[in-house]
């Protein structure tokens, strides 16, 4: 199944101690590249969502964000009223020996133990983050398949165009090689010195293979073939269509440096617009 590079998904799960929020969106990139942001009571899970991402994502340029936010109505932190008790009781039995001595209200809670950050279960919140990981997961691969059925069905269509084109020049050659040996004719013709009809038919046969693109041909057949069968593959294919897409332009180039009738040229020209346009589509591919 070809898949896109490009794709968002997106997911919560509510949990004891707020709603947990992942997103994950990619773009095209040459290598597999993730970029990792957390809530800072999931810092520790870092390389294992890494580990979960790579398992099932081989290229992009990825961003994942997971978020953890508080419950309705309850704040982030805590006031801790035994401590603050406490310091209270401390500051009235001193006030005696220093009575000059205040302290504002947000120093107080700047005191260890003060304010304190709901507690929470650090196996259970992973257990919790890993599975919606693995639910975004799910929608984002999704995502990107479906994007890719897309570009296959584009890359398709090219692709027989390219084979429409080598079977026409394939058709036209004959006509072409005739068309060029009576050209070659009729000016050895008006030579004032007539020709060996020996050497005549030599050079006429060296001219005629300089001009022939059957090898050509074969192997542009060949590579439509391989990226038809590529294209059913069920795993990453970008690379491999890329350095497929190479030697189709290889092909086509000699093809139209061969080529010495406005036809073949014409047809020339038109591969290498199929094989641009396939280029474009295969850089978002996996």
């Amino acid at each position: 199944m070809i898949r896109s590079m490009t794709a968002f998904a997106s997911g919560e799960r509510a949990t004891q101690w707020g709603t947990l929020g992942c997103e994950l969106r990619s773009v095209n990139h040459r290598f597999l590249e993730i970029g990792v942001r957390l809530h800072d009571d999931l810092r520790a899970l870092e390389p294992v969502l890494r580990e979960r991402v790579t398992a099932r994502i081989s290229r992009g340029k990825l961003d994942l964000t997971l978020r953890l936010r508080a419950p309705e109505g309850e704040g982030g932190l805590h006031v801790n009223l035994v401590r603050l008790r406490e310091l209270s009781d401390l500051a009235i039995d001193l006030d005696p020996r220093f009575p000059g001595l205040h302290t504002e209200f947000t120093q107080l809670l700047q005191f260890p133990g003060v304010l304190q950050a709901p507690s929470t279960d650090p196996d259970a919140l992973k257990a919790e983050a890993l599975a919606l990981l693995d639910e975004v997961l799910d929608e984002f691969v999704a995502a990107r398949e479906r994007e890719g059925a897309k570009l296959a069905a584009a890359i398709n269509e090219r692709v027989d165009g390219v084979a429409r084109i080598a079977a026409d020049v394939r058709g036209l050659m004959p006509a072409i090689r005739e068309g060029q040996r009576i050209k070659l004719q009729a000016r050895l013709a008006d030579l004032a010195q007539p020709a060996d009809p020996g050497r005549l038919e030599q050079e006429l046969v060296i001219w005629l293979q300089k001009l022939d693109v059957d090898e050509e041909l074969d192997r542009l057949d060949s590579h439509v073939a391989e990226a038809r069968r590529v294209l059913t593959l069920r795993e990453a294919v970008g690379r491999r269509l890329d350095f497929l897409l190479q030697e189709f332009n290889r092909e086509a180039n000699t093809l139209g440096s061969k080529s010495v009738d406005a036809r073949s040229s014409g047809a020339a020209v038109e591969l290498k617009v199929l094989i641009d346009q396939v280029r474009e589509q295969v850089q978002n591919i996996e």
